[in-house]
């Protein structure tokens, strides 16, 4: 910090009303011996007219103008050229004042720290000047307060969009959450609208702009002209429940393989409008439980169990979710939900996918999944040996590669061993395979050695194995195994 210097005040003045500025800001920009605003080039600043009653006479003013409001531009580096020039210039003014040792109250409307302008100054001066930043009310809490509407209550969630996301985006983010204030409309709400009726919620919207102030106005979202709508302007999605799902419906759910980033918004939604929640203990671990759910929770031998369960809850008028890891189709809970449910003509069964295991563990050494594969199970719980062998000889002797799930448990230990000398018969001994444990959850680790290599040892039930086909390529980079399958095949 310069010694001697002035200090920086960012402060944020609510969100126009001049009575919800707070007492510490209020006193502040009475005290300061410099004011700092920003404005368009009209020259009419917002934060000066909010701050007005609490200015005092004598006082420098610094006014900082944008050269421009729209993303054109005459500057050589266009808009953010032209902008990044302006914050620059604009930082060494107020700089200079700091020197000098005055303090400069930076005013920002709502927060100073809440998509505000001051934060382009905080980054630039605050490694050679004291900032002290003052809270303002945000817009956020003003809108709540003009439709008299809490936005959240419970365990709902609130998310802070801005308008200039694409379309396609803010419909994402809108379906995937119980509460949602969209800010930075103006020029945007044509997209915004369409994001809000895409997601199903045009309907529940509340438009509200210039909260606060004497021109504040309030009127429902979809009853909004697109041309009259300003900046300073949001529209407000309050809390809501979440709407159940259709009573007397399973939905078989994928967690995705362990990270719940990876588990999609469509299962999320699944989980959270369940009444009833079925699965393996330790996956249901993984499931957030919302108020007046009821969880399942069994032993992982007991399938057929918890599909008959979960028909049986359905037929009472549940909504059941039942949960699987990696995705619900594959080695997973879906087949033995269908099987069940054709016992129970009145439930109807819907399956949301996921990411599968496979998918997962490729990704983490590259793309060994890259060209035609197989998907085999070695488990023999459910069928033969003989079968498995001969599935595993017609993939190896067509050259794809392998994806092998459920290779041992604590039961079952020879049959890596005896997939080792099948594949030898057809692969050669350098072939690379990959063996990932626990891909995503906090014991991950992942290995790849040469076929000839494989230790039935180092495998078990947390485990899947990828085998590469003769073109797969294995080559280390800065200490790292990648591992790929070319997608062009050799002719013959």
């Amino acid at each position: 910090m310069t010694r001697g210097s002035g200090t920086l005040w960012g402060v944020g003045l609510g969100p126009g009303d001049p009575e919800l500025v707070t007492v510490k800001a209020a006193k502040v920009i009475a005290a300061a011996d410099v004011v700092a605003y920003h404005s368009a080039r009209h020259g009419r600043s917002i934060a000066r007219a909010i701050a007005e009653p609490y200015l005092r006479d004598g006082q420098i003013e610094e006014h900082l103008v944008y050269p421009v409001t729209t993303e054109t531009a005459q500057h050589p580096g266009g808009y953010a050229g032209a902008m990044e020039d302006f914050y620059r210039e604009s930082a060494e003014r107020i700089a200079a004042h700091l020197d000098a040792g005055r303090d400069v109250a930076l005013l920002a409307e709502g927060d100073p720290l809440f998509y505000s302008s001051y934060m382009h100054m905080h980054t630039r001066l605050t490694e050679r000047f004291e900032a002290v930043i003052v809270p303002g009310v945000t817009s956020v809490s003003a809108a709540s307060a003009a439709v008299s509407t809490p936005l959240v209550q419970g365990d709902q969630v609130l998310t802070i969009l801005p308008g200039t996301l694409p379309a396609a985006e803010l419909e994402r983010r809108l379906a995937d959450t119980d509460a949602a204030v969209i800010m930075k409309l103006g020029r945007s709400y044509p997209h915004v609208r369409q994001a809000l009726s895409a997601a199903g919620r045009l309907g529940d919207a509340y438009y509200v702009e210039r909260a606060s102030t004497s021109t504040q106005r309030v009127l429902p979202a979809a009853d909004v002209d697109d041309a009259s709508v300003p900046y300073f302007a949001l529209t407000m999605l309050a809390g809501r429940s979440r709407p159940p799902a259709a009573p007397g419906s399973v939905s078989v759910v994928g967690l995705g393989p362990g990270d719940t980033a990876w588990m999609t918004p469509q299962s999320r939604r699944e989980l959270a409008e369940a009444t009833d929640l079925i699965g393996y203990g330790p996956y249901l671990d993984r499931v957030v439980t919302r108020g007046g759910q009821t969880r399942h929770p069994s032993d992982n031998t007991d399938e057929p169990a918890r599909a008959r369960l979960a028909c049986m809850l359905a037929e009472q008028g549940r909504a059941v979710a039942v949960v699987s890891s990696g995705d619900p189709g594959v080695f997973a809970m879906a087949t033995a939900v269908l099987e069940e449910a054709k016992q129970w003509p009145g439930v109807e069964v819907r399956v949301i996918p996921a990411m599968t295991a496979a998918q997962a563990v490729a990704s983490r050494v590259g793309a060994p999944l890259g060209h035609d594969y197989a998907v085999i199970s070695l488990s023999d719980r459910l069928k033969p040996w003989d079968v498995i062998a001969r599935r595993l000889t017609a993939a190896a002797s067509a050259d794809m590669v392998l994806a092998v799930y459920n290779p041992a448990s604590k039961t079952r230990t020879w049959q890596v061993g005896a997939m080792k000398d099948l594949l030898l018969e057809h692969r050669d001994p350098g072939t690379p395979v990959v063996i990932g444990r626990d891909v995503s959850g906090p014991a991950e680790s992942v290995t790849v050695v040469r076929l000839a290599d494989l230790d039935p040892a180092d495998v078990d039930m947390r485990c899947l194995l990828i085998v590469g086909s003769s073109q797969t390529q294995w080559y280390s980079g800065d200490g790292t195994d990648r591992v790929f399958t070319p997608r062009r095949y050799p002719q013959v």
